[in-house]
């Protein structure tokens, strides 16, 4: 008996221009959180920033662009991978979290939605193309996939386009090192319905919220500078309590998102993770594999961007499957019955995991 799934049909994406090195931070001033100046000379904190992150270089957009802009130009891309005509999406989710920002006013625009923005720079008149946004930290590209899903599932949409895309650079303190981890980006995805008596596409997910303690571990706060001179405000991280519970919480969301799907980690192709930092996610893959009470992880499967794309939040995993889709990422490839997992862990502090296989 056949069943009704969701099938990627395409992906795009957009990767900036502007290549910021580690060592384009060699002129900054950097501060603690109470405000005092580190005393580390800066090579030594760049030097042990990349260590523990493996960040090399990032992408930031140029002062021209917004993240309705690349977004724009991920989507576009995806509808021509996809080869199929705008007017005939049901939806448009974009997920992001600070609106646009503008270079030269760096405030948050909300209205219209982005994904109002989006379908008007794609020329779609249709007026059932649904268009809204997902705020959701760096979990919300992972979880407008899930509610694309449901909507496929449910029979009330036949074609969906989820994007995630954002300019972390326009929110990035000058003065707190941890800047240095975030990016801008955009990648995009089309799912479609299928029917199949065998399962394909997306064959389980799962999320969680960890509002009760963890709430404010990523939040907006003004400069760590006491004479930055500006109200302006900032993303803020408690970075060493963020690791500590995604090394436990992560793992185990995937693990029951496997099990759903009536498999166990051995079936598992490729672990697209969000790539936050290289360290904790070569940690949760540890741990994860600890969970089946394996030791001996598969050899290439988890591919990273960080080192040279950086922490680009809700861009980091789209982007990172239309790399990976596409053959353009060296010592990866993917193809016909493979099972992939998608997992990310962002702002909230929200938790989710897919597993998706491809149809063939």
């Amino acid at each position: 008996m056949n069943r009704r799934y969701s099938i990627l049909l395409g992906s795009g994406s957009y990767l900036p221009t502007r290549r910021i090195r580690n060592e384009d931070f060699g002129q900054h001033i950097f501060y603690d959180q109470q405000g005092h100046r580190l005393e580390k000379a800066n090579q030594v904190i760049i030097q042990q920033f990349e260590q523990i992150t493996g960040i090399q270089e990032r992408r930031y957009v140029t002062d021209d662009l917004v993240t309705s802009d690349i977004a724009f130009f991920a989507a576009k891309e995806a509808l021509a991978s996809a080869l199929i005509d705008g007017e005939k999406l049901d939806y448009i989710i974009v997920a992001h979290n600070f609106g646009d920002i503008s270079a030269a006013n760096p405030r948050s625009e909300f209205v219209p939605a982005l994904a109002s923005r989006v379908k008007h720079h794609l020329g779609i008149s249709n007026p059932n193309t649904i268009a809204y946004d997902l705020p959701f930290g760096c979990a919300g590209w992972l979880q407008g996939m899930i509610q694309a899903d449901f909507y496929i599932r449910s029979g009330s949409a036949n074609k969906v386009m989820v994007i995630g895309a954002e300019t972390l650079s326009r929110i990035c303190d000058p003065h707190d090192r941890d800047s240095m981890i975030y990016a801008d980006g955009a990648g995009a995805v089309i799912l479609g319905a299928t029917e199949s008596e065998l399962p394909v596409g997306i064959l389980a997910h799962c999320t969680r919220s960890y509002s009760h303690e963890l709430a404010y571990v990523l939040k907006m706060d003004k400069s760590y500078n006491l004479e930055h001179g500006s109200d302006q405000l900032f993303l803020k991280m408690q970075g060493r309590k963020l690791y500590e519970h995604a090394l436990k919480i992560v793992p185990t969301a995937i693990k029951d998102c496997i099990t759903m799907a009536g498999l166990v980690i051995g079936d598992i192709d490729k672990l697209l993770i969000h790539q936050a930092n290289n360290k904790m996610d070569e940690a949760i893959l540890k741990n994860l594999y600890a969970l089946y009470d394996r030791k001996d992880i598969r050899e290439n499967v988890m591919p990273m961007t960080i080192s040279w794309l950086g922490n680009s939040s809700v861009a980091t995993l789209p982007t990172l499957y239309d790399l990976l889709a596409k053959g353009q990422l060296e010592g990866h490839t993917i193809g016909q019955g493979n099972t992939l997992v998608f997992a990310s862990v962002g702002a909230g502090v929200n938790v989710n995991a897919v597993v998706y296989k491809i149809p063939g």
